[in-house]
């Protein structure tokens, strides 16, 4: 395989995993070690890829945003895992704000109509499939984004704001110690921070991709959540821990 053809197939599969480990990429491109360190080397020499501790990262901007269909195919057995953890921790007949997202949205086939839950959310889709699951649901108001079908604006505020949880349920763009918990958009980044204020523990769920990433709008410390991921690398784990609770979950 050429150069070009190497490089060409290391940022398609970051496109769609966000990191990729080296084993994976030997076996892939059918390289040695040291040429895929060559390759990623030269990758981030021009700023389209981040080399990490045994593999590469992909490179997002502050501001750029998946769709609902995009992040639907990423790390699916990941966030699974992880949305069952968390709605195991769900207590019955609690008050739950659940944000929208793909990884938050998982948690919903885990839910059960005799738990007697109250669930406010963000997400257009997300209180559909509650209501689908028998739910009592409140949708906020608001302006809808079309790429990710979150409620957002002044109007979501104020709907957010008449209410208390006993949880709210969360996800993020982005983990860094420096910079907290960060999305792209500043109007989620806002519903994100009052929900916090609203409730009585929070729960972020993100899978081991969003850890090391800052995106544009901060909405929290990580002191003040729980953090529920899937396995995350000793150095990793150890990096974050002593800043906020962690509890890994296995995929």
């Amino acid at each position: 395989m050429l150069t070009e053809e190497r490089h060409q197939a290391i940022l398609q599969l970051l496109k769609q995993q966000d990191v990729v480990k080296m084993q994976s990429l030997c076996q892939l491109l059918n390289a040695s070690e040291s040429t895929v360190r060559r390759d990623l080397q030269l990758l981030e020499e021009q700023g389209l890829a981040t080399r990490i501790h045994g593999g590469a990262k992909r490179i997002n901007t502050l501001q750029e945003e998946l769709g609902q269909i995009e992040k639907n195919g990423k790390n699916v057995h990941e966030k699974n895992a992880i949305a069952k953890f968390a709605a195991a921790q769900i207590q019955q007949g609690c008050v739950i704000y659940l944000d929208a997202g793909t990884t938050t949205q998982a948690i919903i086939p885990y839910l059960r109509p005799e738990m007697n839950l109250t669930v406010v959310t963000n997400g257009v889709d997300t209180a559909s499939l509650l209501a689908d699951h028998q739910i009592q649901t409140f949708l906020l108001g608001g302006r809808v984004k079309s790429k990710t079908k979150a409620m957002v604006g002044a109007a979501a505020l104020e709907t957010l704001l008449q209410f208390q949880f006993n949880q709210a349920i969360l996800g993020t763009n982005g983990i860094d110690v420096e910079a907290g918990l960060t999305t792209p958009d500043p109007e989620e980044a806002t519903l994100k921070r009052f929900a916090i204020q609203q409730a009585n523990q929070t729960m972020v769920l993100a899978d081991h991709t969003k850890f090391d990433a800052v995106s544009f709008s901060k909405f929290a410390p990580l002191a003040q959540v729980q953090l529920i991921t899937d396995q995350l690398s000793p150095s990793v784990y150890k990096h974050y821990h002593s800043h906020t609770e962690i509890q890994e979950v296995l995929s």
